[in-house]
């Protein structure tokens, strides 16, 4: 082993003193003058944007089940991008149940989940959960649009707060009264967040139509507070809503709602039908051309109505018919000698 030698520790009388800088007095930056004379310029420190203090500490995991393809990858980024409160974690094992999400959670310090569960390679799922206590709701997602797939206009500063904007049913139905306050404490962002800004650009718009929850985010514009898209875009399809977190018993069921298998199924099913149908016609002129033809014999009294055409004599003409005269055209030397100049005067040129 090699010996390494020590230092000799000085004294603190003996040690070198670390230089400070001195800070610019006020009266030396008040005493700078302008080039052209002025009055000499004030220098300010601005006071800090956030004062408050943050208490609401809202945290939202966001994560997947292994399985999802590139579509839902980017969606889940793009939430991430658009809740400064949220935190990432590394995909789920489709073998693990849904009840470890819960430790997930408690390990990550969050007390809210968004788990996006991918089925089939083709079928998506969203768990919205309040952890560990509950209420959780399972939505089946259709018609994602990333933010890199619309290229819309709009555009919001990262970080900002949004405001959140609800349809009117919500506040109609007990089920949608209780997905509005989950939406709240999971979409909004805390107020003085380290991570947020202390801006409000952008707005996040739940909308019911044809028993769907559509999500939209737009942009404000500060001249005349008018609403353009940034994106991203999917639509919510409530399946159940349970009263534990992933689990429970059932507080409400969706009877509108049809599951993706079953969608297929029928039409598959409707396909099959106009199949048999082109089939079966078929058969039924095959059958009809196979049939022995029935001779029908002739009716005495069909002949009875019939009227024969009047004959007309037949004329056959024994004189040679006249020729007609032939009349020349005036005009037509005429057209050849002015042809023949016009090939004079090209040829002396």
């Amino acid at each position: 082993m090699a010996v390494s030698k020590r230092k000799r520790e000085l004294p603190a009388a003996a040690r070198p003193k670390k230089r400070v800088k001195a800070a610019p007095a006020a009266n030396e930056a008040t005493a700078k003058a302008a080039p052209d004379g002025a009055a000499p310029e004030e220098y300010s420190i601005p006071a800090p944007v956030s004062q408050g203090k943050w208490k609401n500490k809202e945290r939202v995991l966001i994560f997947s089940s292994r399985g999802i393809n590139f579509r839902t990858r980017h969606l889940m980024q793009d939430l991430r991008t658009l809740m400064p409160h949220s935190k990432a974690d590394t995909k789920m094992d489709r073998k693990d149940k849904l009840f470890v999400i819960n430790e997930v959670c408690e390990m990550k310090n969050c007390n809210k989940c968004i788990f996006f569960e991918a089925k089939k390679k083709q079928d998506l799922y969203m768990w919205l959960s309040n952890t560990p206590q509950g209420p959780s709701a399972k939505f089946l997602v259709q018609n994602i649009h990333t933010l890199a797939e619309l290229k819309m206009t709009g555009n919001c500063l990262r970080g900002s707060r949004p405001l959140l904007s609800f349809d009117p049913t919500f506040d109609k139905e007990p089920h949608y009264a209780l997905l509005k306050e989950l939406f709240i404490q999971i979409f909004s962002t805390p107020q003085y967040h380290p991570k947020s800004q202390p801006f409000v650009d952008h707005v996040f718009t739940f909308t019911v139509t044809d028993k769907r929850i559509w999500f939209r985010n737009y942009q404000i514009i500060e001249e005349d507070a008018s609403l353009v898209e940034i994106g991203p875009r999917f639509v919510l399809n409530l399946i159940k809503i349970f009263q534990g977190s992933f689990g429970g018993p059932t507080l409400y069921e969706n009877p509108y709602y049809q599951s993706p298998n079953m969608h297929r199924r029928l039409i598959r099913l409707s396909i099959a039908a106009k199949f048999k149908e082109k089939h079966q016609v078929k058969e039924v002129q095959m059958m009809k051309k196979k049939e022995s033809k029935v001779l029908i014999e002739e009716d005495p009294t069909e002949v009875v109505f019939e009227t024969p055409a009047e004959e007309k004599p037949v004329e056959i003409q024994l004189v040679k018919p006249e020729s007609k005269a032939i009349v020349k055209d005036k005009r037509k030397p005429r057209k050849v000698q002015r042809k023949k100049q016009k090939k004079l005067f090209r040829t002396e040129a």
